[in-house]
């Protein structure tokens, strides 16, 4: 009979530890909203998971903001401490008009750099997608020793990345800044142009959610913010002559790097993501079957890649 009461009480114990474990794990993936000042600015962030657990900082795309990451933060923030800033200019962070605010690939890298030291991130992984990329590798170049590992989804350090026909608009507009040049950008900014961002190249466009473009599409359409994005797509040109940069980066320190990419994005195009085995020794390279935003249809899949990769590779695993 003590050994039955025995057995008992320390299979309650096993439950209540089990219990309080379970509890614990769903408070970190609770998502906080939060704002900081950045240079006066102010910075909207989504933050959730313990602070003491390894970092990984989200750096979105355009024309969306941390937004894009609403689903992936809960699906690592158990174990890992997930941050994910909007850039100035982007979803809930401050808008300064263009004659206000230096809207260049610089500029923003410096207002995240200040960002992460704000908030005290010390060492992270980087998760780069689209425009996420030249900031996160900027930050990488100039502060190696920050950086724990790259998670590159759609996000361009090659040439060949953007040689192709979606480009030819812009390159032209990197040659010549007129507001002609510029006029024939601005269909990019349209709602249509928003929702063929988030469907093409999809398997199924039926699981793509219209809370993605019925999120960006009215930020994109506040006063002032065309213009904005128009600068923003000629300062793209400045991130090209960086290119050689980053890929001694990547020789140099040799990140482990998890690459997954959407393969069918015509943006930027599987033809980007195989230069980085040039590289990188410690890579991990997945194509997936769906396009540009490829979170939207295989986010859970991306977690449990992440959550593999990083259970190897992050500090403090």
């Amino acid at each position: 009979m003590t050994k039955f009461k025995m057995a008992a009480g320390l299979f309650t114990l096993a439950m209540l530890i089990t219990s309080t474990s379970l509890a614990l794990a769903e408070s970190h993936k609770q998502v906080h909203y939060r704002t900081v000042k950045v240079d006066g600015l102010d910075i909207f962030y989504r933050e959730a998971g313990p602070k003491d657990a390894p970092t990984v900082l989200l750096l979105h795309g355009f024309p969306t903001s941390s937004h894009m990451f609403r689903d992936l933060i809960p699906a690592l923030a158990d174990k890992y401490h997930v941050v994910a800033p909007d850039y100035p200019g982007f979803g809930y962070s401050s808008m300064p008009a263009v004659d206000e605010f230096e809207y260049t690939f610089d500029n923003l890298a410096r207002v995240i750099e200040k960002f992460t030291e704000r908030v005290g991130l010390e060492k992270y992984s980087i998760y780069l997608m689209d425009y996420g990329a030249p900031i996160g590798f900027r930050l990488a170049a100039k502060h190696p020793d920050r950086v724990d590992t790259l998670i590159v989804q759609n996000g361009n350090a090659y040439d060949e990345g953007i040689d192709n026909d979606f480009w030819k608009p812009v390159k032209a507009y990197w040659k010549d800044r007129t507001a002609k040049q510029g006029d024939a950008l601005r269909s990019l900014l349209t709602l249509e142009a928003t929702k063929w961002q988030y469907t093409h190249g999809v398997r199924n466009v039926e699981t793509i959610s219209p809370d993605a473009w019925g999120h960006v599409q009215p930020l994109l359409d506040r006063e002032g913010n065309q213009e904005i994005q128009l600068a923003l797509f000629y300062s793209y040109g400045s991130n090209p002559p960086l290119y050689p940069q980053w890929q001694q980066y990547f020789r140099e320190h040799q990140p482990p790097t998890l690459i997954v990419w959407g393969k069918n994005d015509a943006i930027f195009p599987a033809a980007g993501a195989h230069p980085y085995k040039r590289d990188l020794k410690e890579l991990e390279f997945h194509l997936l079957d769906t396009g540009h935003f490829a979170l939207e249809e295989d986010g859970a899949q991306i977690a449990s890649l992440i959550r593999e990769f990083l259970g190897k590779h992050a500090a403090g695993n």
